[in-house]
């Protein structure tokens, strides 16, 4: 398959602003003017799942993120649910959207030819993920990306083909892990192979969700001693039901739940409505406490729910992201 060229690209581009497409501000260059607030979801099962999903979407869209992402299902089941709710959210909101992009299972024209239709559609910003492995014993040696690295490198080179016109290129996000990967015991080389990724052309990292702060911070100042200096984007999410605390814990081996969050939980009668308003107690105040110490951004895991995350929002007392980006307004 021969890839499109740049002035196919940048056409495109060009006839999608001249329908009035809105103007998108890639992530990197939000992140180096202020703080960013964004939210992740994942594609539905069903088409009563995507409707559900775009009135979570638009309901959100109210609270003004700098931008949303769209993930792939484990192995990649989900690519090509993932590009066409990445496609629908770009075109018919004024959102900012990132679709993750994994390794597993895809050859370089697969890769290109995604990366193709996102440029086409006015898509800037990739996050580029090694992925879960289809299942247990899967053999990474016959794929042509075994690493997040390597899959960066290959973006990168895609945008050294393809920059002319409209299309300036993807920026490139990553993943980064401040309890440590579940892949690698060894924290040195778990940061050597962070270092890689942002070395082969990375723009900035979201991390992993976290509950405890100090676990973020650390991983901040480790990055800087490994000479990884990127943005770095905290990932937040709320703890809604002790099912979901069990799918978290089994999906991001080694994810570590405070005692204090433990105690609040087992604190409640074990209902829903009490469970969700400890968890977005919780995550309001790691947020709060993210802000006052100068975190770059802050990405809100949303499950495809937007309750939990407008209450965070009402909590810290604003009705949108740019009071939290702008900071304390009021004089005493």
């Amino acid at each position: 398959m021969g890839l499109i060229s740049r002035t196919t690209i940048g056409t495109s581009l060009l006839i999608a602003v001249s329908k009035g497409a809105v103007i998108v501000f890639m992530i990197r260059k939000q992140l180096d003017k202020g703080t960013t607030f964004s939210f992740e979801f994942f594609p539905p099962k069903d088409a009563a799942g995507a409707e559900r999903l775009f009135e979570h979407i638009v309901k959100l869209e109210g609270l003004g993120p700098s931008f949303v992402s769209i993930t792939y299902g484990a192995g990649g089941s989900t690519r090509k649910l993932t590009r066409e709710v990445v496609h629908r959210v770009k075109g018919k909101t004024g959102l900012t959207t990132m679709p993750h992009l994994t390794c597993v299972g895809q050859s370089e024209g697969e890769i290109d030819k995604i990366l193709e239709g996102y440029a086409e559609r006015g898509i800037t910003d990739i996050l580029a993920l090694r992925g879960d492995a289809p299942g247990e014993g899967y053999d990474w040696s016959g794929d042509r990306f075994q690493f997040a690295s390597q899959l960066v490198e290959h973006v990168v080179k895609f945008n050294e083909l393809h920059k002319g016109g409209d299309f300036k290129g993807f920026e490139i996000g990553v993943a980064g892990f401040p309890e440590g990967h579940p892949s690698t015991a060894n924290r040195l080389d778990e940061m050597n192979h962070l270092k890689a990724k942002v070395d082969a052309g990375a723009d900035f990292i979201v991390t992993q969700m976290f509950f405890e702060n100090r676990d973020y911070f650390d991983f901040c100042d480790r990055c800087v001693l490994g000479g990884v200096k990127v943005p770095i984007v905290a990932g937040i999410m709320p703890v809604l039901s002790i099912a979901g605390m069990k799918r978290m814990a089994n999906l991001a081996l080694g994810m570590r739940f405070p005692a204090s969050l433990l105690r609040a939980v087992r604190r409640t009668d074990g209902s829903s409505d009490a469970i969700r308003r400890v968890g977005v107690h919780w995550a309001t105040e790691q947020s709060r406490d993210l802000l006052d110490h100068g975190a770059r951004g802050i990405h809100f895991y949303t499950l495809n729910q937007s309750d939990a995350t407008v209450k965070i929002y009402e909590a810290l007392g604003v009705s949108n992201s740019r009071q939290l980006a702008d900071g304390p307004v009021l004089p005493f």
